[in-house]
């Protein structure tokens, strides 16, 4: 298929810029995939459709404060960096984006904080906006991570044109997330109460927790029109024994397994094995998931609205089938549903 395929006009009044007052408010289409029946819900009205024995897959990744603003050594320059990945803790070595990036060079010095709190050495260049940098940071790792937390600020998409509020610290993470190493949030779970959970628990639904870190490659825009040669970040996962035990107890005893959000159905799509069954994963994943395609786990999915052309929106696509999800969508925009970060959910059974 070819990325024009994913285009639609999005009106701009329809992204969601905050999130809701409470997170189980949010509207919810619910997308019936064999009788093509849309039903029009309130998100806490999920617990309506699942039953003892069902099984909700969550990504209980955590977002960290990825984007730190610096300035440039002598010129004094501002640049932003964006923290992608750890590459190595005791050499402090990170893998970023920078922006502007036509002004970084190897070897330039970059200066965070109003006291030079954090130094950073820019050791090589991998790709036009991409850099490895070396922090120069003496003391030992948990006070070099504290002041991380402290000089950085929540990555909100670029989307939302304004700058990270306090709000966004709490709102942009799931009340679930455990694992630090996200930098975008697994937006279908930010759904999900205390209270809602605490009730579903109560009806006998089990949550089963992967850990996929999302990555940019989520929001960056695809650059082929071929999707076949479209090249996607890898991001590390990890599922453990427990996890698959209760995912393939379920399947074996007919229950419904509903992957909440689009990381946590790649993650599974990347642990399921020839036989069909899931199995622990540590390790790596590049999968990208386009129509036509043929799912092996999840038989439902909690979703938000995506943005056109984001790789989020194809995977909705080919698990709804394309023609039907085009439908689906006209349907969202018809009836004002709020789209991509704090936007609404789909629940598709």
């Amino acid at each position: 298929m070819k990325l024009s395929q994913f285009k639609f006009n999005l009106p701009k009044n329809l992204i969601a810029n905050r999130p809701p007052e409470n997170r189980d408010e949010s509207r919810m289409m619910v997308v019936n995939r064999k009788t093509k029946e849309i039903e029009h819900k309130v998100f806490r009205d999920v617990i309506d459709y699942f039953d003892d024995g069902d099984v909700l897959v969550i990504n209980n990744t955590k977002v960290f404060p990825a984007r730190l603003y610096g300035e440039k050594e002598k010129t004094g320059a501002k640049i932003e960096v964006f923290l992608l990945r750890e590459l190595n803790r005791e050499s402090r070595l990170w893998d970023v984006m920078v922006d502007p990036a036509r002004k970084i060079r190897i070897g330039n010095k970059l200066y965070f904080g109003e006291e030079e709190q954090l130094v950073a050495e820019v050791i090589d260049n991998t790709t036009s906006r991409g850099r490895t940098l070396r922090f120069l940071f003496d003391g030992p790792y948990e006070e070099f991570k504290k002041t991380i937390q402290s000089l950085g600020e929540t990555p909100l998409p670029k989307e939302h044109e304004r700058p990270a509020e306090p709000i966004d610290d709490e709102r942009y993470q799931t009340i679930y997330a455990k694992h630090e190493g996200a930098v975008a949030a697994p937006t279908a779970g930010m759904h999900f109460s205390r209270e809602l959970m605490k009730r579903l628990e109560i009806k006998g639904v089990n949550f089963a927790e992967i850990t996929l870190h999302t990555g940019l490659g989520n929001f960056r825009p695809i650059e082929v029109e071929d999707l076949t040669k479209h090249k996607v970040d890898s991001e590390e996962m990890f599922i453990d024994q427990h996890t698959a035990d209760l995912v393939n107890k379920a399947f074996e005893t007919k229950h419904r397994v509903c992957a909440v959000g689009t990381t946590s159905m790649k993650a599974l799509e990347s642990a399921v094995s020839i036989t069909g069954k899931i199995k622990p994963f540590k390790g790596w994943t590049n999968k990208f998931i386009f129509p036509p395609y043929e799912f092996h786990t999840a038989n439902a999915m909690i979703t938000n609205f995506h943005l056109p052309m984001s790789p989020m929106y194809m995977m909705v696509s080919a698990y709804l089938g394309y023609e039907f999800a085009k439908e689906v969508y006209k349907t969202a925009i018809k009836e004002k549903y709020q789209f991509f970060t704090y936007g609404d959910a789909m629940l598709i059974i």
